[in-house]
């Protein structure tokens, strides 16, 4: 079998001695979308941006392609061609749909520019209508789209979506679902997707965690976790 793609060993991180991941372990294979699912306040996030280099991890290791980047800063991260959609969107308000997009593209050098604006929009056709408005005027659907075409514009061989669904009416989140499940499949792209909405995560991902309390507690194929009592009772039932 080959190596994972994110490789992720004893990972421990915390917020002064407040510890939020106790030696965490998961991979991420090429051409998979994984999941990692948990209530909030579990670490989820936080596990995230260690794997972006802010906070560091203060044990454990994460491997990219077999390149240890524990301690790399956050913009060498990114240039190994690693994007994320951070949690809570984070475009460029006062930037016009437009500039955010060059901005995702300024990782690629703006090689493929041209080309990649026109895939956005095949893909987001309401970024193409709101081109010249600025970010902060979108709706919060319209700037989620934008979140992650403005990281896919640095055509990225691993996406980090962290938390896509927040606060968006089903209709948009089954359409931003829709475009991950389209990317992997037929672009084969890599996705580790962080999410409170364990129901659709699984259903899209071909494996899954689960994280309490900064501990992964289960792991399995989507499906598996899905159909298991726990995740059930815990997450997919109005629990926590």
């Amino acid at each position: 079998m080959s190596k994972p793609m994110l490789s992720v060993a004893g990972v421990k991180t915390q917020y002064g001695k407040i510890i939020a991941l106790h030696g965490v372990d998961l991979d991420v294979n090429e051409g998979e979308i994984v999941t990692l699912i948990g209530a909030n306040g579990a670490g989820k996030s936080t596990l995230m941006m260690t794997i972006c280099g802010t906070p560091r991890a203060s044990e454990g290791r994460i491997l990219f392609e077999g390149r240890d980047i524990t301690h790399m800063p956050t913009h060498e991260i990114m240039r190994l061609k690693i994007a994320q959609s951070p949690e809570g969107r984070r475009i460029f308000p006062r930037m016009t749909v437009y500039e955010n997009l060059q901005m995702g593209a300024a990782m690629d050098d703006y090689a493929h520019f041209e080309g990649d604006l026109e895939r956005m929009f095949d893909m987001f056709p309401r970024l193409k209508e709101r081109l010249h408005q600025r970010g902060g005027t979108l709706s919060g659907g319209e700037q989620q789209m934008l979140a992650i075409a403005r990281a896919l514009m640095s055509r990225p061989r691993l996406l980090l979506l962290d938390e896509p669904s927040l606060g968006l009416a089903p209709l948009v989140v089954r359409q931003i679902f829709d475009v991950i499940r389209e990317l992997n499949a037929i672009e084969g792209l890599t996705v580790f997707l962080v999410e409170q909405n364990a129901y659709h995560a699984l259903k899209l991902a071909h494996r899954g965690y689960v994280l309490v309390n900064g501990s992964i507690t289960m792991a399995g194929t989507g499906r598996e976790l899905l159909e298991s009592p726990e995740v059930k009772a815990a997450y997919l039932e109005g629990g926590a």
